[in-house]
């Protein structure tokens, strides 16, 4: 009864003032990998006071994964245009029930103000894997544009090992080689959820019958780190939005081996989370893999009508 509920709160209208008080989140016992996919909210922007002639909207644009592909690379980048607001944090609104349940008002709450002339941008990468993400999405903004980064599904699960890898260290629970955890019994151990989550076709077909490709943009992951203006010049495209982001944003830091941003007079990079080393991996295994997502690649590259450089 609450999920229709939900589905008629969804019509109202997708901007209107904020509330003077914002619900906060309520208390949950989330799981270890709800855990990994989310962030804690960021209460200071939710406290800040509202600039005169903002509102808040629900997203125009939201980045819905893939996780460990490059959103939050790509939500800080997209954050230079000034014609974009971005959320702060992960929502986890469409594909978790409990948010879900609270209803568009509470959603719309967690967005940044806005002027009238920004587009609102969230990014939460579990959107991508879930199975009511594409109608909730659908039906709250049914010609919403939707932002999907992917990179090579074996570098994407290698990545996705490593993040659980080090969440575990630090939380001093033991833990398992990569190749203990990708092969059982010989064999690839296919239900593995990071395996799961790189079958970009199993999903994407999903998202199709919902929205039509030229609503969806995929960004490319592996380019996005090497070129991110490339990158990002055809998302400004798609979004219609006034060319802005320029090469001058953005420096190599040899250090950390990838591009930090430049915007504001201030220079920032990503998270020390960010570009972990990851593990080598037997070349045997990585074979496996290669040979496992190969067929789902080129039935994904059909169905996007779009080929990328993956193994």
């Amino acid at each position: 009864m609450a999920v229709y509920l939900v589905s008629a709160l969804l019509l109202l209208t997708q901007c209107q003032m904020a509330p003077v008080d914002y619900p906060p989140l309520e208390n949950s016992s989330l799981s270890e990998a709800k855990f990994e996919l989310g962030e804690l909210l960021n209460t200071s922007e939710h406290s800040s006071p509202q600039p005169p002639g903002t509102i808040r909207c629900t997203p125009q644009t939201i980045i819905v994964g893939v996780r460990k592909g490059g959103t939050r690379a790509l939500l800080e980048m997209l954050d230079i245009h000034p014609n974009i607001v971005v959320a702060a944090t992960e929502v986890h609104f469409f594909d978790w029930d409990e948010n879900y349940i609270k209803g568009i008002d509470w959603y719309r709450n967690l967005m940044p103000f806005s002027y009238e002339n920004q587009i609102t941008i969230e990014k939460t990468p579990g959107y991508f894997t879930s199975l009511q993400a594409p109608e909730r999405i659908h039906g709250m903004n049914s010609s919403i544009k939707l932002l999907l980064i992917l990179r090579d599904p074996t570098e994407r699960v290698i990545s996705d090992y490593t993040q659980v890898y080090y969440n575990r260290l630090e939380n001093h629970k033991p833990v398992q080689t990569f190749e203990g955890i990708v092969i059982k019994n010989g064999a690839l151990n296919t239900k593995y959820k990071a395996i799961q989550r790189s079958l970009y076709d199993v999903h994407m077909e999903r998202w199709l019958r919902y929205f039509n490709l030229d609503q969806i943009h995929i960004v490319d992951g592996n380019t996005l780190i090497r070129t991110p203006l490339t990158e990002l010049q055809k998302v400004e495209r798609f979004l219609d939005l006034p060319p802005r982001i320029v090469s001058s944003n953005f420096y190599f830091n040899q250090t950390k081996g990838f591009y930090c941003i430049r915007s504001d007079g201030r220079e920032r990079c990503l998270h020390e989370s960010k570009g972990r080393p990851h593990p080598v991996v037997n070349e045997t295994v990585l074979q496996q893999l290669y040979s496992y997502f190969r067929e789902h690649n080129h039935r994904f590259y059909k169905m996007v009508n779009q080929s990328f450089d993956w193994h």
